[in-house]
Order: structure tokens, then C-alpha cells, then sequence
């Protein structure tokens, strides 16, 4: 199960609900994937396709959807 969190532009935010217990979003887009870290700070941990500008768009995007992406993974895992 991968529950989207949010869509913004060409960017789809997703966790999967069976994968590690560190925060962290998975973003879409048509070209490929990358896969952010949350904490301490946002931080790319994968991605693949992408192109240098839509890394920095990406993470622009988990940036301004922050506080949504954590209080979804809370609803959705607990705690």
C-alpha cells in the first residue's frame, strides 16, 4: 500500500505502509523517483530518473508540504 499524501504540480508524495520506520516521502513524477529523508533535516536519500532540477524541485515541494508529510506518516503509523 503506498497512501499519497499530497499532489503538487507534476509530483506525487507517497510512503510505503511496510518499508523502514525513519520518516521519509517518496515523490513522483513521469520522469522518475526519489526517496527524502525528513530528520533531522530534509535530505535526499535516493533517486532515480530525476534530473538535477527536478531533485531541487522536489525537495522544494517536501519543503513546502512538511508539516502535511509528517502528521499524515503520525495518522498512519502512530505516534
Amino acid at each position: 500500500m503506498a497512501p499519497t499524501i499530497v499532489r503538487d504540480g507534476p509530483f506525487r508524495l507517497f510512503f510505503f505502509s511496510r518499508e523502514e520506520s525513519r520518516i521519509h516521502v517518496h515523490v513522483a513524477h513521469a520522469d522518475g523517483e526519489a526517496k527524502f529523508w525528513l530528520t533531522p533535516q530534509v535530505s535526499l536519500a535516493s533517486q532515480t530518473g530525476f534530473s538535477s532540477l527536478q531533485v531541487r524541485q522536489a525537495q522544494t515541494v517536501v519543503n513546502s508540504h512538511l508539516k502535511e508529510i509528517q502528521d499524515a506518516w503520525h495518522h498512519h503509523f502512530g505516534g
